[in-house]
């Protein structure tokens, strides 16, 4: 969980400073799972194209013939034109006081970009509904002449990019020196309502609302700007102008060269067909970004971002991966509801720290188990059958690290006339000599299940029922001892092997701590099996067992005398198997 925490830490400073490439694959989120919708049916697009440029006399149009093509939309049904084009000059041709008139007798609007001129026009009275707020102020407006502006309203026709380069949102009002000035498509939904002031709601944080008569409170973001549906306005050309009917046109150029392209999600668009989009997507329940964005998303990612380690640190692999993949569903699930119910919050970025959350953990679950394993078979290899080790590298678990009460049969061998070996011989044949007894001894145990818990110079301790269990660990105790001292005369050594064996309870398992354990056992149990051994020399025997051992062996075995053992106030009684 350690270094999944710093990896959660560390993924949330994308989103507190808000990091360029967030940024953009947020933007590209929202342009991949903002349904797309129908256009309103209100306006329609009218496109000037490089063929009516060569029929008309090329660039610029005289005005004259806009004045025609103005009057025979209003002949056809429309009730508004909307002239996304610059007239900062007058006409050559002296068509201004034509086209003037034709603009006076309809709700008309003309096109008026944003420049660094420090020019402002005459804005409209603005009434601010909250707190004042202060936003990146305009820089000036190419204006129309004077003979256009005063028969048509005017309307901004900037279009800010994001990060991506790419237009998405765009001000539904820009506030100057002089007040606010609005886009053209704001522009045209308040002549249209017969509106003459715009309300701006705000907040702490910015803009909330704009209200225009006519229209529902459009939604916007702290900046004022509007999301834009993409929506696919009618268009038509000059050849089929009775399809405006009952519409509002705006008319712009698609002749290349004339007006620049813009960048949008859905390729390049002409600016007649962005403020068309916006003008739609005011009328529409578009999208926007709500002021506690940042706070939801940063929410989703702690939540969902812890509860991805602490699944797979305590669920394990399997199971950590059907929870963690069924939390990552759900969140994607409430990302896509939320962008459908027009409200852009982005869990791309929770997605994608889930994932890298759970591929670290999954490493650190995975090199933890492998530590573990390694660290059992270099425990165990040399003193467990491989079989075993194999069953508790498959399941640690089975260690209980820490220490568990458990029955379990004790061993303990100890070599007779090691003293005189050592004096009769050199200390390499004395080595030589104890490396093949002790190997008798751990083969033996090993056979029958047991673990051949240390070795303790010259003499052997092993466990029966433990690390594992072991059926019948008291006749295999008995058994491998039978097989010690079989095999011990057989290689005949020179040497002699004394075993005690005892059944009882003890505590098995760590006695270290978890990096570095030393598996063994401690009891009284343990203690009895350790004095039986060094009592075999007493009594004569070369094998000494216990009497809860004995109760469950099912071979021939020989009754001792009871003997008192230090510890003991009383005596035990002692078995020990024929000699054949």
């Amino acid at each position: 969980m350690k270094w999944s925490s710093l990896l959660l830490a560390l993924l949330t400073l994308p989103l507190l400073f808000n990091s360029v490439p967030l940024e953009v694959l947020r933007l590209k989120t929202f342009d991949a799972l903002v349904p797309q919708q129908n256009p309103t049916g209100h306006f329609t697009i009218l496109n000037i194209t490089e063929q009516d440029l060569d029929e008309m006399g090329g660039y610029p149009l005289p005005r004259q013939n806009l004045a025609t093509i103005h009057n025979k939309l209003l002949e056809a049904g429309a009730y508004g034109v909307g002239w996304v084009m610059l007239f900062p000059h007058e006409d050559r041709l002296g068509g201004d006081d034509e086209f003037a008139k034709a603009l006076q007798s309809s709700a008309s609007v003309i096109a008026m970009p944003e420049i660094n001129n420090n020019s402002f026009p005459a804005t409209h009275g603005t009434v601010i509904k909250g707190p004042i707020v202060s936003l990146p102020k305009a820089q000036g407006f190419l204006e129309n002449i004077d003979v256009l502006k005063q028969s048509a309203s005017q309307g901004a026709i900037s279009a800010p990019v994001d990060v991506d380069n790419l237009v998405r949102r765009i001000p539904l009002l820009q506030q100057t020196d002089n007040g606010w000035v609005a886009s053209f498509g704001t522009e045209v939904l308040k002549i249209l309502g017969g509106g003459r002031t715009y309300q701006i709601v705000t907040n702490l944080n910015g803009i909330e609302q704009i209200r225009v008569r006519g229209i529902p409170p459009v939604s916007t973001d702290s900046l004022g700007r509007k999301w834009i549906s993409w929506v696919d306005t009618p268009q038509i050309t000059l050849d089929e102008l009775d399809k405006a009917e009952s519409t509002f046109v705006f008319v712009g150029f698609t002749a290349k060269g004339i007006s620049p392209q813009v960048a949008t999600p859905v390729g390049l668009l002409e600016p007649h067909k962005i403020q068309a989009a916006l003008s739609e997507s005011m009328l529409m329940d578009t999208p926007y970004i709500p002021d506690y964005r940042l706070v939801v998303e940063l929410l989703l990612l702690v939540v969902c971002g812890f509860l991805t380690a602490l699944l797979i640190a305590r669920l394990g692999i399997t199971w950590g991966i059907v929870s963690v993949g069924s939390l990552m569903a759900g969140t994607g699930y409430f990302g896509y509801s939320v962008i459908q119910n027009d409200i852009l919050i982005d869990v791309t970025w929770t997605l994608i720290s889930m994932t890298l959350i759970a591929t670290l953990q999954f490493y650190l679950n995975f090199r933890n188990q492998y530590k573990l394993r390694q660290q059992i078979k270099k425990q165990f290899e040399h003193y467990l059958d491989p079989r075993q080790v194999k069953k508790l590298q498959d399941n640690p678990e089975l260690l209980k690290l820490g220490g568990e009460r458990r029955r379990c049969t004790f061993l303990f061998t100890d070599v007779r006339g090691f003293t005189s070996l050592s004096e009769r011989l050199e200390p390499e044949q004395v080595t030589e000599i104890m490396n093949k007894a002790l190997t008798i001894q751990a083969d033996a145990v090993k056979k029958y299940d047991g673990m051949v818990d240390k070795y303790i110079g010259d003499a052997m301790m092993a466990i029966f029922n433990a690390p594992i269990d072991v059926e019948d660990h008291e006749n295999k105790a008995v058994k491998a001892a039978i097989k010690i001292h079989r095999d011990m005369a057989e290689a005949d050594l020179g040497i002699d092997i004394g075993v005690g064996i005892n059944t009882g309870e003890a505590v098995v398992g760590n006695m270290g701590s978890d990096t570095r354990f030393d598996y063994s056992a401690i009891g009284d149990a343990v203690n009895l099996a350790a004095r039986l051994e060094s009592s075999t020399k007493e009594v004569g025997e070369d094998i000494v067992i216990g009497h809860e051992t004995i109760k469950s062996y099912t071979g021939d075995y020989a009754t001792l005398k009871p003997i008192y053992v230090k510890g003991k106030e009383k005596p035990i009684k002692i078995y020990t198997i024929p000699k054949r």
